[in-house]
């Protein structure tokens, strides 16, 4: 009896794993190397993570719709950083993983105007509407960070700062952990700070 109760629950779960893909999606972990991926930019351009080996990686995932990425951008914040560390051959994605009729998705056109209003600068903004590269690094939120250094190792995956907060006010009172990881790489030191919890909105995935 208790064999069968086994083989029963077995087949049940087997049957929700397929019934639920989300359970299989990968994220990335901190010390191993960053998953490649393929993605299209806003221009039309195709970018692979390899083809950035021995440069430091910044990921930034983004929705301008959310209140978390508008304390960023409309302060001036992320612009701020994109500017300073791409200027220092820093690599610096932006990407886009909302779905079509979701919160934040943009047609290239649409992210290219608002690249130009926001005044940003990332290297490229990658557009990735079917979430595959959300998925393969566990994107959660809006922002959601990930730095990955010149030997394509992931060194940090977390949130901007640690003030989980909406609040413009409260960006100078925090401390930056992109900023801080990324010093340190330019420094050649290890990272201090590797992982921190995300804070935005989530990710509007299909």
């Amino acid at each position: 009896m208790r064999r069968v109760i086994l083989l029963t629950s077995f087949v049940v779960l087997g049957i929700l794993v397929v019934l639920n893909p989300v359970t299989q999606a990968t994220e990335a972990v901190v010390g191993k190397p960053a998953s490649n991926f393929t993605a299209t930019d806003s221009n039309g351009k195709s970018h692979s993570l390899s083809d950035y080996k021995g440069k430091v990686v910044v990921l930034e995932w983004l929705n301008h719709g959310c209140p978390y990425v508008k304390k960023h951008y409309n302060s001036g914040n992320m612009q701020k950083l994109q500017k300073t560390y791409t200027e220092k051959g820093i690599i610096w994605f932006s990407i886009i993983s909302s779905a079509p009729g979701k919160q934040g998705y943009s047609t290239p056109e649409e992210a290219n105007e608002v690249i130009k209003q926001k005044q940003a600068s990332p290297t490229a903004l990658l557009l990735d509407p079917d979430g595959i590269v959300g998925k393969l690094y566990g994107a959660k939120t809006t922002p959601h960070m990930y730095i990955i250094d010149s030997d394509g190792v992931l060194v940090y995956n977390g949130g901007i700062d640690d003030i989980r907060s909406s609040s413009v006010d409260d960006i100078a009172k925090a401390k930056n952990y992109v900023t801080l990881a990324l010093d340190e790489l330019l420094a050649g030191k290890e990272v201090s700070i590797k992982t921190s919890r995300p804070y935005g909105c989530s990710v509007k995935y299909k």
